[in-house]
């Protein structure tokens, strides 16, 4: 199980940021504030951790230049104000950020871009993509297109989200609060700091409150449930007072700052899990005895040339079963091509595949991250 230590050795990180940390009293984006962690985002860069950042404040920085006092109810006027400070909010990150000379990115998603398999691996390959070539993503909500049905309701859930979209092993949660609590410490001055749980403890509902304040959505509730998401994929979830001085740098230090809310399973064997547990198959891959003994031996990715037959009619990001020549399944996974394309490629190396299909999405025909045995 992942300790405090590990963190040492963590090596992408999704780092959310909410609105109570990110607002200065009703003026909207504490600027200040920013710089102080984007300046530890680059300290961390420098050790070799990657970023992910999830940052909330759009409709706050909003209600700011409209001159709104309170936070609205109609949803057209939340699009409204969203729309308006998420201007200001990528200025204040990209302008940060450029004096240490690092690219940013504005990424933008709703629930149906993560609901969605095809859409999901899009969002996957581009905020990898984005880690390759150096550039550190700042992911929101798109909060000037979503609707009541389909928005996430609070970046905690996006960030997590996001934690299993880009594999990271650990979500850091920025707060206005030390932590969790076993007790409301409004209420109560003898509540004691969580320093250290597991995830999936049922003990931990009754202990925190599902409040939100007047700029933000989440409660810690929110925060609980994100960090049983985030386990999903693996990922240890740190809970923390945002303005701690050198929180992230401290957290990646391996200091017990915080609540270290712990993954039942390691990152492999819980994504693993996840996968095979929620994969409505949709079509089938033949498989040569080569492409086989690679997958049960080697735990290597399915390449187009193993595969020699194709069933179904299947789109890209669906789920999959590979069979052997005798016809029993062994594995399952999600597939980068859709049946019509896997078709056209099927026992052809990778390096044709552009020439053949006129575009290359992956070399993949399922990638191993991706791939679980059955």
């Amino acid at each position: 199980m992942r300790q405090r230590a590990d963190l040492k050795q963590s090596r992408r990180w999704v780092v959310k940021i909410g609105s109570a940390l990110l607002t200065a009293d009703g003026a909207g984006l504490d600027r200040a504030a920013i710089h102080d962690w984007v300046t530890q985002m680059v300290a961390l860069r420098a050790r070799g951790i990657e970023l992910v950042l999830v940052s909330s404040g759009a409709v706050a920085e909003g209600m700011m230049r409209l001159g709104w006092t309170s936070r609205p109810q109609a949803l057209h006027e939340l699009q409204a104000a969203a729309a308006v400070g998420q201007m200001g909010l990528v200025q204040a990150y990209e302008s940060n950020f450029q004096q240490y000379g690092i690219h940013t990115a504005q990424v933008l998603l709703t629930h149906d871009d993560l609901s969605d398999r095809q859409r999901y691996l899009n969002a996957r390959n581009t905020l990898r993509a984005l880690l390759e070539f150096g550039v550190l993503p700042v992911v929101n909500e798109n909060d000037t297109v979503v609707t009541d049905e389909i928005c996430f309701g609070d970046n905690d859930t996006l960030a997590a989200l996001v934690a299993n979209l880009v594999e990271a092993d650990a979500l850091i949660i920025l707060t206005d609060q030390a932590g969790l609590f076993d007790r409301d410490p409004r209420r109560h001055a003898d509540a004691r700091l969580l320093h250290e749980a597991r995830a999936g403890d049922e003990s931990l509902d009754e202990m925190v409150g599902g409040s939100a304040g007047e700029l933000g959505r989440g409660g810690m509730l929110t925060k609980l449930r994100a960090a049983r998401l985030a386990a999903r994929s693996g990922a240890g979830t740190v809970i923390a007072f945002g303005r701690e001085p050198r929180v992230l740098e401290r957290i990646a230090d391996g200091e017990r700052l915080g609540t270290l809310l712990l993954p039942e399973q390691e990152a492999q064997a819980a994504r693993k899990q996840w996968l095979a547990g929620h994969l409505q198959l949709r079509g089938t891959l033949h498989l040569d005895a080569g492409a086989v003994k690679v997958l049960c031996e080697s735990g290597r990715s399915l390449l187009p040339v193993g595969v020699v037959a194709v069933e179904g009619d299947f789109q890209r990001g669906e789920a999959v079963a590979c069979v052997d020549e005798a016809g029993r399944e062994i594995a399952r996974g999600l597939v980068n091509y859709s049946a019509r394309d896997a078709r056209k490629i099927i026992g052809r190396p990778s390096r044709e595949l552009a020439a053949i299909l006129g575009h290359v999405d992956e070399p993949e025909m399922i990638h191993r991250d991706n791939l679980v045995l059955v």
